[in-house]
């Protein structure tokens, strides 16, 4: 498998986020209205590292 990364960009949008700017190194930052800014790793390999950012959005999904 490449990687989580395109699934939680998907599911970040579906739930109204959005790409706020890039972040040090290889990772984005995402945010929505009157919520803290989560980000997402270009190399998100992990579904462990894909499901804390799920829940760090309050999204209720697991890979």
């Amino acid at each position: 498998m490449n990687g989580y990364e395109k699934e939680v960009k998907k599911i970040l949008k579906k739930y109204g986020w959005k790409f706020i700017r890039a972040a040090k190194g290889s990772h984005e930052y995402w945010g929505k209205d009157g919520c803290k800014a989560v980000t997402v790793p270009h190399n998100c390999k992990s579904k462990f590292t894909a499901n804390a950012i799920m829940k760090e959005a309050g999204i209720n999904y697991k890979f």
